[in-house]
């Protein structure tokens, strides 16, 4: 079975994000980037997947420039078998439909019979391209995965829905399931792994290599620029007053000023 895991690389939470003087782009010389925190439950699956099967590859797949192959390599040291990257150059502004022609391609090419990628990104939190690939390709797709079993080539697999309730599918592969967190715990990638990560097979590839013709990729959404959200006013302390007269200060504020009475 070909197991295609679809990672993004995404700034490290703990980046401080720093806008251009034009306020169009952002810094990129202080951001450290890492694998999309729901794909690495992804990853975790889709070694499962293998595990339970006895057979099988994992291929770690991503769209993006040189930053990403660190990353794919970080899939491989966690068991991955091979690396795909399908490099961006000349596309670093694509939207989600662009992005997702080229993986829909790449899952064309590798002839996949599962996807699993995360729920979402946790920078720009669209919720595309793992929809849109499945639209392309005429597949069944479940969001928000929380339980995953195989049984032949049907998945029954459960998502949270809104209201703390639970929505079972049983599901047709090929298909192209997004993780959720709690899905499975992702493991850690151990020395012999990371040893083993750097001499396995991994393949860089453009769109074109992959059936997909790059001038169909022109971005149709594009940012036109960033801003800092609004900082938030300096908190008030009322204190060395008697309680009733503090208190009637706070309500008259929240009245007046605030407006949420």
């Amino acid at each position: 079975m070909k197991i295609l895991v679809l990672i993004k690389q995404t700034p490290d939470t703990e980046s401080k994000i720093r806008l251009s003087g034009d306020g169009k782009s952002i810094e990129q010389g202080d951001i450290k980037y890492i694998i999309n925190p729901y794909d690495e439950f992804a990853i975790e699956e889709g070694l499962k997947l293998k595990e339970k099967l006895g057979s099988g590859e994992v291929v770690i797949a991503s769209f993006g420039g040189e930053t990403a192959k660190e990353l794919i390599v970080k899939g491989l040291a966690m068991g991955g078998d091979r690396g795909l990257l399908i490099s961006n150059a000349g596309l670093e502004g694509a939207d989600s439909l662009a992005i997702a022609k080229v993986l829909t391609g790449a899952i064309k090419a590798e002839k996949a019979d599962v996807v699993f990628c995360g729920k979402q990104a946790i920078d720009d939190d669209n919720m595309h391209v793992g929809t849109m690939a499945a639209e392309m390709l005429g597949w069944p797709h479940v969001n928000v995965v929380t339980k995953f079993d195989l049984n032949g080539t049907t998945a029954r697999v459960e998502r949270e829905v809104e209201g703390g309730k639970v929505e079972v599918y049983d599901v047709t592969l090929p298909a192209i399931f997004g993780a959720h967190k709690s899905l499975n715990t992702p493991r850690y990638a151990s020395l012999p792994g990371i040893m083993k990560a750097k001499k396995k097979p991994f393949d860089l590839k453009t769109p074109g290599d992959v059936g997909v013709d790059p001038s169909t990729l022109k971005a149709k959404a594009v940012i036109k620029g960033y801003k800092y959200p609004p900082e938030k006013p300096k908190g008030q302390i009322f204190a060395g007053e008697p309680v009733e007269v503090m208190v009637e200060k706070v309500v008259k504020l929240l009245r007046q000023e605030a407006k949420v009475i």
